[in-house]
């Protein structure tokens, strides 16, 4: 049976995808990308905004962007720390 991601993995999941994509999606991959429903992804999508880990950017044509913030890319290099803490004392 497959582990139910928690709540951190799923926003670094999120943020991964992001930084992975050149710091640039749009919504709907994004939330391809996720693997979440559209209920939950939006209520994530809306705490990492709150929280300044992404933004949204529109283009010259008004189209949607999410980018991360200087936040968010601090997020996931902390995130990266905690799993290198936790690999080097095998817990």
């Amino acid at each position: 049976m497959a582990k139910k991601r928690d709540r951190l993995e799923v926003i670094h999941d999120i943020l991964k995808v992001i930084q992975d994509r050149n710091n640039t999606i749009r919504p709907t991959p994004l939330l391809r990308f996720s693997n979440l429903s559209s209920q939950r992804f939006n209520e994530y999508l809306r705490e990492i905004m709150e929280k300044g880990f992404v933004k949204e950017i529109h283009d010259q044509k008004g189209r949607r962007f999410i980018t991360l913030t200087d936040q968010g890319f601090r997020f996931l290099e902390r995130y990266q720390d905690i799993l290198n803490f936790i690999e080097d004392f095998n817990l």
